[in-house]
This record gives structure tokens, C-alpha cells and sequence, in this order.
């Protein structure tokens, strides 16, 4: 008698019973890029439209930040990617159907930008810290312009960018868009998992990550014009949100089985307390209904809905992740 040995994918540790592939790295990467996409689309839709001196935060102070942010969640892609070395590849071939490609050079594309740009304003970002006494942030002023002095950064880039800045400001607008949308669409680009497999996902995705950038100026101006226009905003985005969500799961509902299970996920599953609970009902209406109350005259502390959303933003792709990876297409 004759014995064989099958093996199948099965026995291939990470692929069953379900793909675990990627996890905190990739989460926080999408959502570092939907928060810089969304601080950079504030900072460029308010100075376009002649607000920078009324809303100096968002314009000038808020886009010191994004940079960081990009770079950050490069880092954590590179680190998820685990091949360091062909990591260049990307950037030095473009393949307009791939959503990969279409990221990176737009990661590239805003990190060169995003440095500029509070560059540009670095007098005003000056006067700014110190009028809020926040010294110990004079560090970074001066790092920023060692970029300039030391000639890491020539001084006529500096001042070109600085004359065309309204140019610039269209450019970085368009890219944060996209930057935004394309944290979603990277993983609706994968055709074997239903829960992704949604064209949803990049508008809500740019949705999401714009709310939490309106939170990110919330938090951290002391305007209170500033505030109270992006708490307006933000509650806006928050009912978009919510009906991006319900649609997606209504959608999944009325489509095959495989995306009757995607969906079971939320409706059942082991993500219904933690999608519903604790991202939709803390992250989501709960910060709406204190942005309400505050509107209305009641004093609530700005920092608690903006982390609320903060938060939630973070909760979701970590969620969206780890259930994506856990739906699937029957054998």
C-alpha cells in the first residue's frame, strides 16, 4: 500500500482558518494617512479661500505636523513590507492601475510638500508658539531651520514655494484628496476579501480621515472661532460617516453570501461590540452629541470629542484590518 502526503495552504501558518497578514503596522499607516490628508486639505482649502490669518492654526501651525505623520507611517510600511530592499522599486516605477503605486508617489509627493509648506510660514509659526508659550517646542523651529541654513533645503526653493504658494496650495489640495481616498481604496483593491472588496471604502476612508484632522485642529487651537467652525465641520463629516457605514452594511446585505458574512461580522459577529459600542456609539455619536451641546452653548472641553474622534479614527482601521482579513470567498 502506498501512503502520499497532501499539502494544501491549509497547512500554511497565517492562512487558515483566516489571513493574518497584516495588523497594527498597516492600520496605523492608513490612519496617520488619513489624518495628514486631512489637516493638509483644512490648511490649503482655508488658505485658498484668503483665511490664513483668521484660522492660523489650521493654515500655518497644524501642517508641522503632517510631515511627521507621512513619514511615520512610511516607516511603519516599510517595517510591515519586510523586504527593505525593494522598497526603492516603488518609487522608481509607476503602474497607473495599481493602487500601490498610486500611494507612493503620492506619500512622496506630500512628504516633500508638507515640509515646504510650514517652512514657508516658519516666522509666523514662531511667533505663533511663543505667543501660546509653547517654548518647548522652540527645538523644532530651529531644526526646521537648520533644513534652510545648513543647506539641506536651499534657501531659493524655500522662497519659490513661498511666491507660488497658491499654486502649491491647489497641488497639495488635489493630493490630500488623493492621499485620503487612497487609504481606502489600497484595501478595496483586494478582490478575495468582501469586507474590502467595496468601492465605499474610499469615500469613506477620505471621510473618516478628514474628520479626524478637523479633530486635530479642535484639539489643539486656542481660537475659538477655529473650534467652533471645525466642531460645525466635523459634525457634518460625522453624519456622512454614518451613512457611508450604514450603506456598506446594508450594501454587503443585499449582495452574495460570502458578503452576508462580511457583514455578519458587525451583525453578530466578534467585531458587533467593538465596531457598534465602542467605535460607532464613543467614536462617532457620542462626540456629535457633545460637539452639539457645545454648540449650543454648553461648555464642554474641546479636547473630548476631538480625542473621541481621534480615537475612533484609530479604532476603525484597526477593525477594517483585522474583520477584512477574516472575510473571505467559500472554498
Amino acid at each position: 500500500m502506498e501512503e502520499r502526503l497532501f499539502q494544501t495552504a491549509r497547512d500554511i501558518h497565517g492562512l487558515y482558518p483566516h489571513v493574518h497578514i497584516w495588523g497594527f503596522p498597516i492600520a496605523t499607516y492608513l490612519f496617520l494617512g488619513g489624518l495628514a490628508a486631512g489637516i493638509l486639505l483644512f490648511a490649503t482649502l482655508y488658505y485658498l479661500k484668503g483665511k490664513e490669518d483668521d484660522m492660523p492654526f489650521t493654515v500655518k501651525i497644524a501642517p508641522i505636523f503632517t510631515f511627521w505623520f507621512v513619514i511615520i507611517g512610511l516607516m511603519l510600511l516599510v517595517y510591515d513590507l519586510h523586504h527593505p530592499k525593494y522598497v526603492l522599486e516603488l518609487f522608481t516605477t509607476f503602474r497607473i492601475e495599481s493602487p500601490m503605486s498610486w500611494g507612493a508617489w503620492t506619500l512622496a509627493a506630500v512628504s516633500v510638500l508638507s515640509l515646504l509648506w510650514p517652512l514657508s510660514y516658519i516666522d509666523d509659526i514662531e511667533a505663533y508658539l511663543h505667543e501660546r508659550d509653547w517654548h518647548k517646542l522652540d527645538s523644532v523651529t530651529i531644526f526646521v531651520r537648520n533644513l534652510e541654513h545648513k543647506w539641506l533645503i536651499p534657501h531659493f526653493i524655500i522662497m519659490m514655494f513661498r511666491k507660488y504658494r497658491r499654486f502649491f496650495a491647489w497641488i497639495l489640495l488635489f493630493l490630500s484628496i488623493i492621499l485620503g481616498i487612497y487609504t481606502g481604496i489600497l484595501l478595496s483593491a483586494f478582490n478575495a476579501h468582501p469586507l474590502w472588496n467595496n468601492s465605499i471604502l474610499g469615500p469613506l476612508f477620505l471621510t473618516s480621515g478628514v474628520s479626524t484632522g478637523s479633530a486635530f485642529v479642535m484639539w489643539l487651537s486656542n481660537n475659538k472661532k477655529e473650534r467652533k467652525l471645525m466642531s460645525t465641520i466635523d459634525m457634518a463629516l460625522i453624519a456622512v460617516e454614518l451613512f457611508f457605514i450604514i450603506h456598506m452594511i446594508m450594501g454587503m446585505q443585499a449582495g452574495p453570501e460570502a458578503y452576508k458574512q462580511a457583514a455578519h461580522l458587525f451583525l453578530g459577529g466578534e467585531f458587533t461590540v467593538i465596531f457598534w459600542v465602542v467605535f460607532v456609539g464613543m467614536g462617532l455619536v457620542l462626540p456629535f452629541l457633545l460637539e452639539a451641546l457645545e454648540l449650543g452653548g454648553k461648555h464642554i472641553p474641546p479636547a473630548l470629542p476631538a480625542l473621541l474622534v481621534l480615537v475612533g479614527g484609530f479604532l476603525f482601521r484597526i477593525i477594517m484590518v483585522a474583520a477584512g482579513q477574516m472575510s473571505e470567498y467559500p472554498f
